[in-house]
């Protein structure tokens, strides 16, 4: 089997341009929309929206590329690409953004860190006596 450069598992579910669905999808495979979707679709692997398609609804996902239109809420653990013929309409959560020029978007933008920062304690315990009068 030849290796795909787009996809990050081995199975994708393709929805053509003449297909319509009405619901909620769960899947852990990668998704390529043509078509419309008119519900969420919750995935642990890739979205791609090529140019035809169209979702009213949630998107969570680990990686998205965009090309098509989008409304609704959309949360990408890692990197969201807007292709320039996109238009996104809602809000957005993602790691990394990527926009073409000519990508339309009317949405919230919120980038979230994959690093969690966390205090530094001062050292004042086991000091030698060097420390201590400097």
């Amino acid at each position: 089997m030849a290796e795909n450069k787009f996809f990050s598992s081995p199975s994708v579910d393709i929805i053509e341009s003449s297909t319509k669905i009405i619901g909620d999808i769960f899947s852990e495979a990668d998704f390529r929309i043509d078509g419309v979707v008119e519900g969420n679709i919750t995935t642990t692997g890739k979205i791609v929206v090529g140019k035809s398609g169209k979702i009213n609804g949630k998107i969570n996902c680990s990686n998205a590329d965009v090309s098509g239109s989008i409304s609704g809420k959309i949360e990408v653990n890692e990197v969201l690409s807007l292709m320039s013929e996109s238009l996104i309409q809602g809000d957005i959560i993602t790691g990394k953004l990527s926009v073409e020029e000519g990508a339309q978007v009317e949405a919230s933008i919120s980038m979230k860190s994959g690093k969690q920062l966390k205090a530094v304690e001062g050292k004042t315990e086991n000091k030698t006596q060097s420390e201590k009068t400097a």
